[in-house]
This record gives structure tokens, sequence and C-alpha cells, in this order.
């Protein structure tokens, strides 16, 4: 699964464009030319992270920061920028890069902003799960797992749609054929839907399957 990052560059025609560098990268990249447009998109797309080609736009970007951060607040930003238009110390940016730079040098500090890949991230619909973080996303919010709770959200996802019966889910969960008491996972289902859920008390995902068990529902 490609990273998205949403990206904000302005149409300046001396300041470079480093898009078709990442995006020969292989991270799926959708550049809008303003704050405004951003924050309009960000919700829908729910990006792993904005960059903001300040340099582009004569600004400092942290208005556009700060608002962003405003909207999602746990999502890494990285700042394209000048010497003269510094952002540095803002605490709502994760990475500040004064030009010149090489693309390279920008990979390099995108990377490490990202979730994990491959077999490290799960991803259905609107849930990204980082196995190696322990982090989920979900519509712009973000939270840590415990262990236990990153393998739930693991099962949920990988059957997705599917009913899983109670004592089923324990008994993956916690490895144990013993199954006299599954309030525990009770307990853990309500975690994980203070975190993913937008009302957790009217989960969207998350849902209960009165005398069965659970499901989790994700748009395609």
């Amino acid at each position: 699964m490609k990273a998205r990052i949403l990206w904000i560059e302005g149409k300046r025609a001396d300041s470079p464009s480093f898009v078709p560098g990442v995006r020969k990268k292989g991270y799926a990249v959708e550049v809008v030319s303003t704050g405004t447009e951003a924050l309009a998109r960000l919700s829908d797309l729910d990006p792993d992270m904005v960059v903001l080609n300040a340099a582009s736009m004569r600004t400092s970007g942290r208005r556009i920061c700060h608002s962003i951060k405003e909207q999602s607040e746990d999502i890494p930003i990285l700042v394209i920028t000048t010497r003269e238009l510094s952002i540095n110390g803002d605490a709502s940016v994760s990475v500040v890069l004064e030009l010149p730079f090489t693309v390279r040098k920008l990979l390099n500090r995108i990377g490490p902003l990202l979730p994990g890949d491959g077999e490290r991230l799960v991803h259905v619909g609107p849930l990204r799960l980082d196995l190696e973080r322990r982090r989920v996303r979900c519509q712009g919010r973000e939270g840590r797992l415990t262990p236990r709770l990153t393998s739930l959200l693991k099962i949920l996802m990988e059957h997705a749609g599917e009913v899983l019966e109670r004592e089923q889910l324990f008994r993956k969960v916690w490895n144990t054929e013993y199954i006299g008491d599954t309030r525990t996972l009770d307990v853990h289902i309500s975690w994980l839907r203070q975190v993913i859920e937008e009302d957790p008390r009217n989960p969207r995902f998350l849902k209960t399957i009165r005398g069965v068990g659970y499901r989790l529902d994700v748009p395609a």
C-alpha cells in the first residue's frame, strides 16, 4: 500500500518542485495549491502526512500548519522553506527543510514520518494499523495501542465485514482455550472504540452483533 501525502505547493516558477521525485519513490502524492484546498481535502484523503512547500507560496506557512493541526492533531507536517521565511521552532511542524537541498535528503526526512509498510501495515477502508509502532489512524484520529489491542484490531481488520464470535476472538487474541469469561474482550473492544470511533457510544465501524460477537464494518 502506498503511503499518502497531501502536498501543498504554489505556482512560483522559481521554486523547485520535488513532487515528481517523491512520486517516483512510490508515494501517492495529491497536490493542492492553497491552504484552503488542503483543509478541504484533509478529511476525505486522510493522508499519512502533509508537505507544505511554503517557499513556493512566499509565506512562512505558520497559519496553514496551525489550521491543519486543529483539524488533524497527530498528522506530521514537513515544511519546505527558505532562511528568510524560516518557521523553525514552531511546535506544529515535525520537520523543516531550508532550500537548497536534494530530493534524496527530502526522501530521507519523509520516510521516518510515515507509518511502516509491507507486512507491518494493515490497511482496510479508513483504518491504517502500523504493527511495528502499534499505532492506528482513522479519519484523522490517531492513537497508540497496547500489544493486545493491536492483535485484536489486526484480526478484526483481516476479517472485515465478517461476524466474529466472541469466543473465537478471545481464543485468537489471548491464545488460550479457556473461554469461561470473555468480559475482558468486551472491555478491550470498548477501548478500541475510544481510539477509532468518533462517537464510541454509537460506533460506526466496530459493531456489536448481539448474542454472537463483533463485526468490523468499513466502506469499500
